[in-house]
């Protein structure tokens, strides 16, 4: 009996041993890949972000074409470059701000329901990141990130704009989890070719770029302001329309726009 209970004991000596040992082994590994792990999700943000204003280039690193474009913290709440005091206050480090975590802060972001949130995201962060790229030392095109709601996911993308805070360069998702061939049509190159040129503003101001169910008509005096729906995709499409109006309207980057517009890049 005693000899089938130090059995016992060993064995679970043994398995508690081997649990501890792989922890500490399975730690250490998580504690020293983090920086690999930190560099590859930072460079995956420098290449969405390039794609979407359409600079990659093979011949290039990713670092080094992201050398000429500048990150600020844009404080949307009063449409212009957050200042030190504001992001001192708010407790954030402009190097390190990550957006999605700010937008779940009570402290850091607002509340959106029904007509306020047309673009189905709930929280508003009060502060978000933006993209200036420069040449010969003048503002050559703005990056602006966006996300919403489609059919059965968030999706989260950037949209570059040229100069003129109008005209679109390109956009592109980086995460989304819409249907494949058909709301997941919105990471289709051919698709995403259709935005460049394309006008967000009509004569008032108003973010008007929408998708056009059916296909866009070139004789339609607003075509200028849309892009070919998503076939088969109709909830993905309106997601697509109301979430780039409302982070290019009035809510979200419109005033900050405007404001570069009339004052250019302080």
């Amino acid at each position: 009996m005693a000899s089938s209970n130090d059995s016992i004991q060993k064995t679970i000596i043994v398995a508690l041993s081997l649990c501890l040992v792989c922890s500490v082994f399975v730690a250490a590994a998580a504690v020293g890949l983090k920086p690999i792990q930190n560099a590859n999700k930072d460079l995956d943000r420098k290449r969405n972000i390039l794609s979407a204003a359409n600079m990659l280039d093979p011949s290039k690193s990713v670092d080094e074409i992201f050398s000429s474009v500048e990150a600020r913290i844009v404080n949307l709440q009063t449409g212009a470059f957050a200042t030190q005091a504001e992001l001192q206050a708010a407790g954030i480090d402009p190097v390190a701000y990550d957006q999605k975590a700010a937008a779940k802060n009570p402290q850091l972001s607002v509340a959106l329901s029904g007509e306020n949130d047309p673009a189905g995201i709930k929280r508003r962060a009060n502060f978000s990141s933006v993209y200036l790229v420069k040449a010969n030392n003048a503002l050559d095109k703005i990056i602006v990130p966006v996300h919403g709601y489609g059919l059965w996911s968030t999706m989260y993308g950037f949209i570059a704009l040229q100069n003129d805070f109008n005209t679109v360069i390109g956009f592109g998702f980086y995460d989304q989890g819409e249907t494949p061939g058909l709301g997941g049509e919105v990471d289709n190159p051919n698709w995403k070719a259709l935005w460049q040129g394309k006008l967000v503003y009509d004569e008032q101001g108003d973010a008007v770029i929408r998708l056009a169910k059916g296909g866009v008509d070139s004789s339609d005096p607003q075509a200028a302001h849309k892009i070919d729906g998503l076939s088969g995709a109709t909830l993905t499409s309106r997601g697509v329309t109301h979430l780039v109006q409302y982070w290019l309207g009035e809510e979200g980057f419109g005033p900050f726009l405007a404001k570069l517009r009339s004052e250019g890049v302080q």
